[in-house]
Formats: C-alpha cells, structure tokens, sequence
C-alpha cells in the first residue's frame, strides 16, 4: 500500500501507528495509488465527498501514510479537553470575525510555517453541493502552493493521489483539471449525493458501468 513521498513533505507517526491504519485498510479492501510530491507546503483536497465514512478514509489514510496534515476547525471548538484534542490531531483554529478574513489568515499562517499540508474538502457537504467553495484555490493562490487531489473510489477501493495542480490564477481553468482528475479516478459511496459539478461533468449523473479505474 506504500505510495512515494517526497521527503520534505510534513510527517508525523511511527511504524506502529501506521501499521495499524494500514492494517484496517487492507482488511477493508482500499489501497492507495499515486505520489505525494516532494513539496514542503501543500493545499490536500478530496473528493468525492457523499459520506461521514469519506471522514474515516481520510483519516486512517493519512495515519497510513505518516502524513501530518492540517485541518480548519472554528476556534470556538479549541476548549477544555477537546481543544487539546484537536490540537494534537493537527487541527487549525479559524476565526471566522477576523477582520482579515479566514483566506488570509490561513495564507498569513503558512507562511510563518516551513512545513504545512492543508487537508480541505471544497464541497463542504456530502448532500450534492451545487457548487465547489473557492477557500481551498484562494489559499494555494495566496500561499504559492501545489494542490495535489486525493480522490476516493468506492468501487475499485482505490484512493488516488494526483500529481501537483499548480494555481494558474484561474479558478475555472484550475477547477477543469481538478474536476476531471475525481472523474476519472474516483467514485462516490452514494452518486445520489454528488456534488453538481462533478454531475455536469459526467453529464448528468454518475454513470451506474462499470470503470477501469
């Protein structure tokens, strides 16, 4: 299940806890394709997201694969036990009153960072977003980073991890590329819920044939 990582990309975890994630996903079938490059900032988004199971996929991958990604959670959640939880888990507290706006201040707190991998889901819901948020295109925009895709397969259990996407600038180009990496290589738990524009794409709704991948 080994994929290639670049080595300055943030690592976190030992043999032990990523035997154990590894463990639990081979023994539910999924596997991983692709490569991490060897990037020290990264903006991380997946796709397709139709379940609160894409969640635990996320999460057991990246203990996997010994990957030490962030995650945006609102500040107001950083309190007593729990906020020492998410702490550890690598969450960053967002401020949503910040007169900078949360865009900025994320790209203000790569900067500070030599080492950050942003995890983002841009449909923000598993119920068949109309539309993709914009956050995570701002901040690699902003932060002069690589957007590298892992995209989930149902079908094949295959989550795949795309080469770096470099922001053009131009959200709707950008998107394109990114769009069709999910399609192709992706498959949702539930295609009832999937997002517009990945229904568009396929043209109207996610074929029920068989794929090669």
């Amino acid at each position: 299940m080994s994929i290639a990582i670049g080595g300055r990309v943030p690592r976190r975890g030992n043999r032990f806890s990523r035997s154990i994630a590894d463990g639990a996903l081979r023994l539910a079938g999924w596997r991983h394709e692709g490569s991490i490059p060897d990037e020290p900032k990264l903006v991380l988004i997946g796709a397709p997201h139709t379940s609160n199971l894409d969640g635990v996929l996320a999460i057991l991958s990246l203990m996997a694969l010994g990957l030490d990604a962030r995650i945006m959670v609102k500040a107001s959640a950083f309190r007593g036990s729990v906020g020492r939880v998410l702490t550890w888990a690598g969450a960053v507290p967002v401020d949503r009153a910040s007169a900078n706006g949360v865009i900025a201040d994320t790209v203000a707190l790569m900067a500070r960072h030599k080492q950050m991998l942003l995890l983002l889901a841009p449909e923000g819901t598993r119920g068949a977003a109309a539309e993709w948020k914009r956050g995570f295109h701002h901040i690699a925009v902003g932060a002069k980073v690589p957007i590298v895709v892992a995209a989930c397969n149902y079908r094949t259990r295959i989550v795949s991890f795309s080469p770096p996407v470099e922001p053009t600038g131009d959200y709707a180009t950008d998107l394109a590329v990114i769009l069709a990496y999910v399609h192709e290589h992706g498959y949702p738990r539930h295609p009832g819920r999937l997002s517009q524009p990945l229904c568009e794409l396929a043209g109207r709704t996610w074929d029920s044939t068989p794929r090669n991948r």
